[in-house]
């Protein structure tokens, strides 16, 4: 193996850096609830629990994160934290991306999403030994993420972005996509791992 990628996977699975990966999740999830703050004050309680999409990310990344550090799989949560991570992430990155070609220049605080959501993917994927889900978490956390794009879609609970208020469509089109695309992606962690396969 590369010298590069064997002290680059030391770094990874280093307990050390795995406690400052978990508190910078955990700090980062407080900071996107309170980014949602606004949102949550106009939302129907029934609703709450979909809107803040990203930290609600986080959070899964953050349990799944503190339970390999004690040696624990939380199978659901792992499965919840691969999909979510890697779709909000993303689609954070193409929404603040959009909106600098929309309406202009996003600043400091929108190329700092940009990044930390970037991040937010990475690190989901740069993780995949360690998750243990099976074909049934899979299963809820594909029916957990596509429920949560209808509610986004169809009862208009989606991140608000004013400035790209008239794609919603679009976004929602691209959004769904993304979605299956991210449940492929849980779905050849499986395959790719005899271990997980056969259970």
């Amino acid at each position: 193996m590369n010298p590069l990628l064997t002290q680059l996977k030391f770094l990874l699975f280093h307990k050390t850096f795995m406690w400052i990966l978990l508190v910078v999740n955990t700090l980062g999830t407080i900071y996107g609830y309170i980014w949602y703050m606004w949102q949550l004050e106009i939302t129907e309680p029934i609703f709450l629990i979909f809107v803040p999409d990203s930290p609600t990310a986080s959070l899964f990344f953050s349990i799944a994160l503190f339970g390999w550090l004690i040696n624990r799989h939380f199978k659901l949560i792992e499965a919840l934290a691969l999909i979510t991570l890697v779709k909000y992430g993303l689609w954070a990155v193409v929404m603040n991306i959009w909106t600098q070609f929309e309406s202009g220049p996003i600043g400091f605080v929108g190329w700092m999403l940009v990044v930390s959501h970037f991040a937010m993917a990475v690190q989901a994927l740069l993780y995949i030994p360690m998750y243990k889900f099976k074909w049934i978490h899979i299963l809820i956390a594909a029916i957990w993420t596509l429920h949560n794009d209808v509610i986004d879609y169809v009862f208009g609970q989606m991140p608000i972005y004013r400035s790209l208020s008239e794609h919603t469509q679009t976004i929602g089109y691209f959004t769904f996509w993304l979605s299956i695309a991210c449940i492929v992606i849980a779905i050849k962690v499986i395959k790719s791992s005899p271990n997980l396969q056969s259970k």
